[in-house]
């Protein structure tokens, strides 16, 4: 599974490096999500430009992100999401638990305003 997390203070950016987010890979971002998610951390950006897929589990590793922020009163934005993975959030009825923003820069923009 390949990723990059970048930290600025109170600001985690998340980049997905795979074309595909499913059962094979989920359990791993899971993993890596509940150790970025700490109360220290107030703003997480899960840039998804590169995932086209997205399953169950791949959606699933995602809430996770959103219940962990959420405790501590923390955002979750979903940047770069594509057509098809934003219809899986629709379908799903979950699309109004995120902030969705077109690229990184424009979610910290978005988070600064």
């Amino acid at each position: 599974m390949r990723f990059s997390v970048e930290q600025d203070d109170e600001l985690v950016v998340f980049t997905i490096k795979e074309p595909v987010l499913d059962s094979t890979n989920a359990p791993e971002v899971k993993s890596e999500l509940l150790i970025i998610c700490q109360p220290s951390v107030k703003a997480l950006i899960i840039d998804l430009s590169l995932v086209q897929l997205c399953d169950s589990q791949g959606l699933s590793s995602i809430l996770l992100a959103h219940r962990q922020m959420k405790e501590h009163e923390g955002f979750v934005v979903l940047a770069g999401v594509h057509e098809n993975v934003r219809n899986l959030f629709r379908i799903s009825q979950i699309e109004y638990l995120f902030e969705f923003q077109p690229s990184v820069n424009d979610a910290i923009t978005w988070l600064q305003s």
